[in-house]
């Protein structure tokens, strides 16, 4: 396996897509159009573009577990907090209230990113429990692809 091919995602096409090339300023002459617009032909299917099913469901159950626990801790803050409040007569303060509701419903935010990215992206690969292999793997393949997309920009 070459360099560039263990850099590569396992469901990324093996080709890099061509720009289109620029249009030029010279006028040109008008071609009549037909009635029926020609169809494109994609360059890449469905299947070789798109997340296999294998992955996205493993990416689903993470984000679920990353983020609905902490977002169901949440809720459950708010419940015990009134039943604190009205059963047992016990009066919390409102901002300790709302400080633990919001950290678990931010934890539940940082939950979905890190339940999509902790996930194994190779197909045969299940990943470990928390992922952080998986994780530290798959964010050094993002940041890598914004640096590359900022230098073609620039």
């Amino acid at each position: 396996m070459s360099a560039e091919e263990s850099e590569r995602l396992p469901f990324e096409p093996n080709k890099k897509r061509q720009k289109p090339a620029k249009a030029t300023s010279k006028p040109t002459a008008a071609k009549p159009e037909s009635p029926k617009k020609e169809k494109k032909k994609p360059r890449y299917s469905k299947e070789e573009v798109g997340i296999p099913q294998v992955v996205s469901q493993r990416m689903m159950r993470r984000v679920a577990g990353f983020s609905g626990v902490p977002t169901s801790l949440g809720i459950l803050t708010l419940i015990a907090s009134y039943l604190l409040l009205t059963q047992a007569g016990i009066k919390l303060p409102p901002v300790a209230v709302l400080l633990v509701n919001m950290g678990f419903f931010g934890l539940g935010v940082l939950g979905i990113s890190y339940g999509a990215l902790s996930a194994s992206w190779d197909e045969e690969r299940t990943g470990t429990l928390l992922g952080w292999n998986e994780f530290t793997t798959n964010w050094g393949r993002m940041v890598s692809a914004w640096r590359e997309s900022r230098q073609k920009n620039i």
